[in-house]
């Protein structure tokens, strides 16, 4: 079997979908299918079962899943191995500003791990450019939310939250369990500077044209909430600072956490950071399903 196809393999099979799986490749879904085909002509065995419900895995898929991830991990490694000892030795990570996130606490533990003489450098950007610098040149991979113009760049989403309305704590609408966007017509909102992606503004002003002071950090969005009794969204599993909180908007889609690289990058550092945090994203997703003790 070639690498390349058990990366078709494991694209849908993760997915679960051959659409997504397609988008998530860059290819056109008839030749992916063809793909599937062949390696299941390969093992002698079906690796899904299709029906109007959808894809799951057969008992073989899982167990070529399972081996799959190892071999291309492998492959990973000894592009890595190899880019170090010709002296390409680090990674920068750009990051937007704003708190922790467990994801980023495993992908940094199972890189190190996996890559203990590769050099990762931060660098922290702040909510008026959603890339984190990656456009400029100044970083090689990003993590950060969408949306954004995603022109020359790949964009692979990692986990996809709910948001909230970031109020002062004494606010009369701080007392609902719900809140809508038209609640928030007649407030003032806390923008981001002129020039910030259009995309990236609209959606974090709920879609609308607002009004209000400008911001640059997430701190200076919680302390113009605090001194102004503006409104803005937020993360709802954010803690908010000392007098605020955080009331669910109903009618907002969920904020997409993805990591972004420009189109064509054949580093092996980077599609090694990729498949790593893919990994390390996907594993905190089944811990938050499972049972609880």
């Amino acid at each position: 079997m070639e690498l390349r196809t058990l990366r078709y393999f494991v694209a849908v099979a993760e997915e679960l979908h051959f659409g997504r799986a397609a988008a998530r490749l860059h290819m056109s879904q008839p030749p992916l299918s063809r793909a599937i085909k062949q390696v299941e002509n390969e093992v002698g065995a079906a690796l899904f079962d299709r029906s109007s419900a959808g894809v799951t895995l057969t008992p073989v898929g899982t167990v070529l899943l399972d081996e799959a991830r190892a071999l291309l991990a492998q492959a990973e490694r000894v592009r890595v191995r190899v880019a170090v000892a010709a002296g390409a030795a680090s990674v920068t990570v750009g990051i937007l500003g704003g708190g922790t996130d467990p994801g980023a606490t495993r992908l940094a533990d199972t890189y190190r791990r996996q890559h203990p003489h590769v050099e990762v450098r931060i660098r922290e950007s702040d909510l008026t450019d959603p890339t984190c610098g990656l456009r400029a040149g100044r970083v090689d991979v990003a993590l950060t939310r969408g949306p954004f113009d995603e022109t020359g760049l790949t964009v692979h989403e990692l986990r996809a939250d709910p948001v909230g309305v970031l109020l002062r704590a004494d606010d009369p609408l701080a007392r609902r369990d719900g809140l809508k966007l038209a609640d928030l017509a007649d407030r003032r909102w806390f923008l981001f500077p002129e020039g910030t992606d259009p995309l990236w503004q609209s959606y974090w002003n709920g879609g609308e044209p607002r009004e209000g002071p400008v911001v640059r950090a997430i701190q200076e969005c919680q302390q113009t909430v605090l001194w102004n009794g503006t409104v803005g969204m937020t993360l709802l599993d954010h803690e908010p600072a000392e007098g605020l909180t955080v009331v669910p908007l109903t009618d907002m889609t969920p904020s997409r956490l993805v990591m972004a690289w420009k189109e064509g990058d054949t580093n092996p550092l980077l599609r090694s950071f990729v498949r790593i945090a893919t990994a390390a994203y996907r594993d905190g997703a089944s811990l938050r399903k499972g049972p609880s003790w």
